[in-house]
This record gives structure tokens, sequence and C-alpha cells, in this order.
């Protein structure tokens, strides 16, 4: 490993290097507390962007959904903001060790900061997959830094929103993943300022109630919300649906 993750105050034996889309992606990861897995990969697979376009990962952790998106659009470029200086230094190796790093940068800073980090409506998309679990709710994780990653601390999901807005393009798209019981709070915060809102449901199994939902939406547009047939996961056997294999595996875009 190169001197950007020694640089940083993570223990190379707490590291681990995971598959993403079938090995198309090799990503460094902390071995313990939050590990980007399924949400981002989907997250990535149903933003429309297309190549010359930029893109904007907030809370980009280790830079799985962009990477997975810059791996799926040629000519795309993404620039991450994260809060953790350590998850961003490995963002950035992550890239180089997967020929992305002319098309990917990655800025340790507080997306509250908005100005002081980027300019504003600088990006064709903004995408993000915000800490799910609300500030007084739920149980505090193991460590400070999947607790960070999990849960709303100084930056609830009105911030995480307001930023999204503050560095979208006019008609630009914004991208996010979420529990379905935030939904109504997503729906609420980006009224009226976002039309042409989709919802695409991600069911575990056949039966199941939906777990996760994509959420996607175009700056200034005025078209009404559509409700998608959603994804499912795996089939009644437990074995991944090939949809899912599709998007997983070959990584190609989830049809939202």
């Amino acid at each position: 490993m190169d001197s950007t993750v020694s640089e940083t105050s993570l223990d190379l034996d707490a590291l681990t290097e995971d598959e993403f889309l079938g090995g198309q992606l090799r990503l460094l990861q902390p071995r313990h507390g939050y590990r980007a897995g399924m949400d981002a990969v989907l997250l990535a697979a149903s933003v429309p962007a297309e190549p010359g376009q930029a893109v904007l990962d907030l809370g980009c952790g280790v830079g799985t959904a962009g990477l997975c998106l810059a791996r799926r659009v040629e000519g795309l470029r993404i620039t991450g903001v994260e809060l953790q200086p350590d998850l961003c230094a490995l963002a950035a190796e992550n890239a180089a060790r997967n020929g992305l790093a002319g098309r990917a940068t990655f800025i340790a800073g507080d997306l509250r900061a908005r100005g002081s980090i980027l300019e504003a409506r600088s990006f064709d998309h903004v995408i993000c997959n915000p800490p799910y679990v609300a500030e007084d709710s739920g149980q505090t994780s193991g460590t400070a830094r999947a607790d960070i990653s999990k849960r709303e601390t100084d930056a609830d999901l009105a911030d995480w929103i307001d930023a999204m807005l503050y560095w979208v393009r006019e008609r630009g798209h914004l991208s996010l993943v979420h529990r379905t019981d935030r939904l109504q709070d997503i729906i609420s915060l980006l009224t009226p300022r976002v039309g042409g809102i989709r919802v695409c449901p991600i069911w575990p199994k056949p039966g199941r109630e939906a777990n996760r939902v994509l959420v996607r939406g175009r700056r200034e547009a005025r078209a009404g919300m559509v409700l998608d047939p959603g994804i499912t996961v795996r089939d009644p056997d437990d074995q991944v649906t090939p949809d899912m294999e599709a998007i997983q595996r070959d990584g190609q875009a989830l049809d939202f």
C-alpha cells in the first residue's frame, strides 16, 4: 500500500479488500464498523449519469457509490465529500488502485460548510447514502466511526438534503438511498424545491415489506411523484434475482 493509506490513523491490519461489481472494483474498507455494500451499489446503479457529466457523492465513505458509477459510465467526473479524513484517504487510494484517480477527487470536509468546500450549483448529479438512524432513536453502534456513518449527529436529514440542493445544478438530479420509514421525511424536505420525484422500493424477498427506498428527483422540475415497481433482491429460494445479479455483479444500470 502506498503513503495515501499509511498516513491515516487506520491500522492497515484492520482493513479488508472487497470485490464489487463482480470484481470490476476492488475496494479497501475498515474491517469493523460500517461497511459499504448493496445500498451503495444500488444507489450508483440508479443514477442516470452520462459521459462528461459531474457527480458529487456526499458522505462518500471509502468511495464505493461514486467509483461504482464511474466504472459504469465512461468519462464521468466524480467528487466525494467525507467527514472522516481516514475514510476520505481510503477513497482516494481506492480510486488509484482501480485506475480511476484521474476522474475522481475526494475532499475531507463537513457538508454543512458548503461554500468553503465546493462552489454552489457545480454538479449534474448529487448522490448520497446518509446515516439511516435519527439521532434520538435506536442504539449506538460499537465504534465511533460506525456511529458517524449510521446515525445522524450534528448533521440531520434536512442538512443532507439542503447540501444536495446547494450543489446540484438547475434541472440536475438528486439521488439517495434510505430506510423506507424515512420516506415521508424525505419527500417533505424535497418538496417543492424538487420535482419529478421517483421512488423505487427495494424488496428483500417476495411478500416481504420494502426496507429501503431509492429516491430520485430533479431540481426545479414540475412533474409529480411516481412510485416505481421496485427491485427484489432475493427470490423465494433465497437466491439473488437476475435483476439484482445484473446490477451487483455485471454493473448494469437500474431501470429506474
